[in-house]
Formats: structure tokens, sequence, C-alpha cells
């Protein structure tokens, strides 16, 4: 949880600040390196953030379906483990993005649209084909949105047997809450993601997209 509340506050901070001094500001310019470092923030924490909440949902299985195991099963160490790997997984994907952005060479017309230096919006300025990045980006969506969230599935269809199991009307109420709020930011956060990165793209759905990714850096922070 400490490390879900850090990936947010910076994932926050990475993109709002900017975002405000564009609505009042009239010049509305960022240079080259700071979008790169934008770009590289955002997916490094959005990826991070999937597999920590991939790993938040093991726990609440471990938790609810193996209540006398948990503290063996899910230790220190385990934990550490756990957050470790997220967070190297995560920025070990936003390097290979970042390193395939800086390579294309920019020369139409400079100016990004979007609310902030978003990857599909930044690659649509290069000169040459960016399909190698695509596919990338597509890979990694795989890795880190469906994967987990296939993961996520089988732990939840596991609590709710378990949670049909219990007899006391308090118990189900009880494991139910535990779970709800990890449940509402994961529908929240893959959902928006895949539409985002994994539906085909098509002009019509550009604005759609600004919207969604707004709501997807302010309301899951929130």
């Amino acid at each position: 949880l400490s490390h879900l509340a850090v990936i947010d506050v910076c994932y926050a901070s990475n993109n709002v600040p900017k975002m405000l001094a564009n609505l009042v500001n009239q010049k509305r310019t960022i240079s080259f390196v700071p979008c790169i470092m934008q770009t590289f923030l955002y997916l490094g924490l959005a990826a991070t953030e999937c597999l920590v909440l991939a790993a938040m949902s093991y726990d609440r299985f471990v938790a609810i379906c193996h209540p006398l195991h948990y503290t063996v099963l899910m230790s220190w160490r385990v934990c550490t483990s756990l957050v470790v790997t997220s967070w190297a997984c995560g920025f070990i994907l936003a390097l290979v993005h970042a390193i395939l952005l800086i390579r294309l060479p920019f020369c139409g017309p400079q100016e990004v649209n979007h609310l902030f230096c978003e990857i599909l919006s930044v690659l649509k300025l290069a000169c040459v084909d960016t399909w190698i990045n695509k596919v990338v980006i597509l890979a990694a969506s795989v890795f880190v949105l469906v994967g987990p969230l296939c993961l996520m599935l089988v732990s939840y269809i596991r609590i709710l047997c378990a949670i049909l199991k219990i007899q006391s009307k308090e118990g189900r109420k009880k494991a139910f809450s535990t779970c709800s709020s990890h449940l509402c930011v994961v529908g929240l956060f893959f959902g928006i993601a895949m539409v985002v990165y994994m539906v085909p793209d098509s002009k019509q759905r550009e604005e759609q997209e600004k919207l969604l990714s707004l709501f997807h850096s302010l309301f899951n922070p929130m």
C-alpha cells in the first residue's frame, strides 16, 4: 500500500503540474528532453502500478483463502521481492520505450495533440514509420495489462468461492469490503489503459483518449 501511494503521488506529480500550467498559460511549450522524461516516468510508473496491483490481488487471495498460512506466504522477504520486481520490470520496460523513442527523427509539425507527452501522441510527430515502437507498446501492454489482469481474475474467482463458503453475514461483508476498493481501482486503471493502448487507433478517438488519460492521471491517484 505504501508503494502504491508513492507511485500514485509521483504519477500525478509527473503530469498534473504541467497540465495546470498549460491551462493558465498561452505559451504551451515543452522542450525535447523534459518531454521524453515525462513519457519515460509516465510509462514506468503506470507499468509499476499494474504489477503492484497484481501483487496486491495475490495478497488478498492469500489473506482470504489461506489465512492461517498468511504470515508464511506473505513474509517480509516475499513482499520485498514482489515490490522490487514490480519497480524493476516497470522501469526497464519504460527505458526500452524511451530508447526507441529517442532514436526517431522528428521533422514534422512539433505539436503534441495531447494534455502531456503521451507516447502515442509523440510517435505521431515522427518522420519515419514507427511500427517497431507500436509492436513493442502492444507487447508491453500484453505483459503489464493482460497478464496481471488474468492473474487477478483467477485470484478473485478463488476469493469469491471462498467468500461464498463463509457462513456468517458479517464475515462475508468484511471479506467483500477488503476487496472492493482494490477492485474499483483495478477496473478503472486497467480498463482505461487497455482502451488507450490496445484498441486500434482512429481520428475520432483522439479526443476521447485525452479525456481518458486525464481521468487516468487524476481520478485513480485521488
